[in-house]
């Protein structure tokens, strides 16, 4: 039973984990989200929309971001699923 008061943390949805991946991936390399999305192929706004976890990115989206920060497209994957902390699975409707 809980005691008033305590809570556990909040869990990170998949949104909210790649954003937080992403933003740490690209602060690592030195990147601004201007220079990112220049080499990924999509604008400025679309990369920090990503950060911010309002949009959820295609396998292309995925695939092109990573190949810009010259990292493996399963890594980014990795770090999220590290983020999420357990496996994820699409609640039922």
């Amino acid at each position: 039973m809980r005691q008033h008061g305590s809570r556990s943390p909040a869990r990170l949805n998949p949104d909210e984990a790649f954003a937080q991946a992403l933003q740490r991936a690209r602060k690592q390399r030195e990147m601004s989200q201007e220079v990112l999305g220049f080499e990924s192929g999509y604008h400025r706004t679309y990369i920090s929309l990503l950060e911010r976890g309002k949009m959820n990115p295609s396998l292309r989206t995925i695939l092109s971001i990573a190949a810009a920060l010259k990292m493996p497209a399963a890594q980014l994957v990795r770090d999220v699923e590290q983020l999420l902390g357990s496996p994820w699975r699409r609640e039922s409707a």
